[in-house]
């Protein structure tokens, strides 16, 4: 997928193109049902990715770097890895970040545009102020546009359900109502309808959470009365219908996708007409198939946690950046938990451990569809960039990890919260698990201090420094945990 243009707002169809393009879509994904397809062969979990070819270099490219982008940052996704990336990469370039108040964007509740501290309402054709928004927010592409220019590069990054809830479950435990009352993730996914309430404080953490990050409405039979849920039509295999990306493919429908769960136009003889609730099927895959359709309009590229590093190259690539732009340190990771690049798969796993993922992936069944659609537009966005080219620039990257982290820190990794005693490069704790951090080694140069003190910092003191950056007639608050919504 490239830039897209001249802005997002042209992206407007008319009732019968719309109605067209709804056509064409169901047809494809329908026919991928059928065909399959290479892609299916990069799904992980499923033991069928291909290995890499040998590297054959990388090419060098002259185009312009891309300075104005938009992060939607997931939770429990690897998010906070790639948020210290641009967190460097716009404090050495000078941007101007558009920053939450305190640490998020009123989340859970929907972004507003009001709630960009310094932000003024645009007016005839003014320059939006910022280069970059990428804190935690619920999406709302219709105020993202209030704040920044819809020219802006779109990304966001995607987890295995499988994983997503393991770490969720362990994150989250103390502030979602249905974890809380579970004695373990096993017990809850056994039953999670003895637990979870729709509706209910955090419960939101519980289920679905990418398809809620990305502001998506939920299925009408998933829109239940608080305290009195109905049986939903969770597959334990779910048949998806699963569309493809950046392949010049991409939907244009409404900046709006509330029109999903309202009368939506159709084609019938040549006019057009609204059609219900019931001819649209929007409990079935075809609702899925319309939400993913319109994220593929709005998102230039959504990285996948289980290929985190190639999605770095690829990243790197669609923004003209250099490697070193992206090479960085694993962040707000769990003691234990799993780190960097972990598929969740059938190998080494247990029996029961198996059956866990697969009732993860059934119960978060949106989170799945969505997932499985973004890991095979990844890997199409793989073989258009060559794989033999991906291991490469993957190895180089890797190696200058492994450098810098030899380089900079004690003991060349991550450690427990214990030994770091800097509260600049201490990580918010959080959860029932330790989240680790780093110590810098003594001895430093100047130069080499400051970028290893970037590549440590925690998001939230990193957005403190770049709040004081902006704003230095503010006084910044000190953390506040009792006020903060978790990393």
């Amino acid at each position: 997928m490239g830039p897209l243009s001249p802005t997002r707002t042209m992206r407007l169809w008319g009732p019968r193109s719309l109605g067209l393009a709804l056509g064409v879509f169901m047809t494809i994904g329908f026919a991928l049902q059928l065909w399959g397809g290479p892609f299916q062969k990069r799904l992980p979990g499923l033991q069928l990715r291909q290995p890499l070819a040998p590297s054959l270099g990388s090419a060098v490219s002259s185009c312009p770097p891309r300075q104005r982008l938009v992060f939607l940052k997931t939770h429990k996704s690897g998010s906070s890895s790639v948020l210290n990336l641009l967190h460097r990469y716009g404090d050495r370039h000078g941007l101007r970040f558009a920053l939450p108040a305190r640490y998020q964007f009123g989340y859970p509740r929907l972004f507003q545009a009001s709630r960009v501290k310094g932000y003024r309402p645009q007016g005839g054709g003014t320059k939006s102020p910022f280069h970059i928004l990428c804190h935690h927010m619920r999406f709302n592409l219709k105020e993202v546009l209030q704040v920044m220019p819809s020219d802006s590069f779109f990304f966001s990054i995607v987890r295995d359900p499988g994983a997503l809830a393991r770490s969720a479950f362990s994150y989250y435990k103390s502030t979602s109502s249905a974890f809380r009352k579970a004695p373990s993730l096993a017990a809850f996914l056994a039953n999670p309808r003895a637990f979870y309430r729709p509706g209910a404080r955090g419960d939101h953490y519980a289920r679905n959470l990418l398809w809620f990050d990305f502001g998506l409405p939920f299925p009408p039979e998933m829109k239940t009365k608080r305290g009195n849920p109905h049986p939903s039509r969770d597959p334990k295999s779910p048949q998806l219908n699963v569309l493809p990306s950046g392949a010049g493919l991409r939907a244009h429908y409404t900046l709006d996708p509330s029109p999903l769960l309202h009368p939506a136009p159709t084609v019938a003889g040549g006019h057009s007409q609204t059609s219900s609730h019931a001819s649209l099927d929007l409990g079935s895959s075809s609702f899925i198939q319309w939400s993913l359709a319109w994220l593929d309009s709005v998102f230039d590229l959504v990285l996948v946690a289980e290929y985190f590093d190639e999605s770095l190259v690829l990243l790197a690539d669609a923004l003209c950046w250099g490697l070193d732009d992206v090479v960085g340190f694993m962040h707000n990771a769990q003691a234990g938990g799993e780190q960097g690049r972990s598929a969740v798969s059938s190998g080494g796993l247990t029996a029961e451990d198996r059956q866990l993922t697969a009732r993860a992936r059934a119960w978060n069944h949106l989170d799945w569809a969505l997932y499985v659609h973004f890991n095979h537009s990844l890997w199409a966005r793989i073989n258009q960039y060559g794989q033999s080219r991906l291991e490469s620039a993957v190895a180089e990257l890797r190696a200058r990890r492994e450098a810098l982290a030899k380089h900079c820190l004690v003991g060349g990794e991550a450690l427990d919260p214990k030994y770091i005693t800097d509260r600049r490069f201490r990580p918010f704790q959080f959860g029932s698990g330790k989240v680790l951090g780093y110590v810098l080694r003594s001895g430093l140069s100047l130069p080499d201090q400051e970028e290893c003190e970037r590549l440590a910092t925690p998001e939230l003191q990193y957005k403190d420094k770049l709040d004081a950056k902006q704003f230095p007639s503010t006084v910044s608050l000190p953390l506040k945990t009792s006020r903060l919504l978790s990393p």
